[in-house]
């Protein structure tokens, strides 16, 4: 009997959706309390997951949803890097 590995999933924090985990945008907050997004998923520290959509990040942002997953504050200038990430993105799909 052969066991095919199961592929990694995790819930989006802005629209509560299980996606595979290569297709999430994890941001990290590590043990120093420093917020960083992390593109291959191998940081070390707490970490919560996005969709590549910016909707989704429009109502994580509004409602504090990575806030209160990672348990820290979030600088403006992460929500900016994952506006410019997800603009980038879609531009890339089109």
């Amino acid at each position: 009997m052969t066991q095919t590995k199961k592929a990694p999933e995790r819930k989006c924090v802005g629209c509560g959706g299980a996606f595979l985990k290569k297709e999430l945008i994890r941001v990290v907050r590590s043990p120093e309390g420093n917020v960083s997004l992390d593109f291959v998923g191998k940081k070390s520290g707490r970490g919560a997951y996005l969709c590549k959509n910016i909707s989704c990040l429009k109502k994580a942002r509004k409602a504090k949803k990575l806030e209160r997953a990672l348990g820290v504050s979030i600088p403006d200038d992460v929500y900016n890097a994952l506006e410019d990430e997800l603009a980038a993105y879609d531009a890339k799909q089109q």
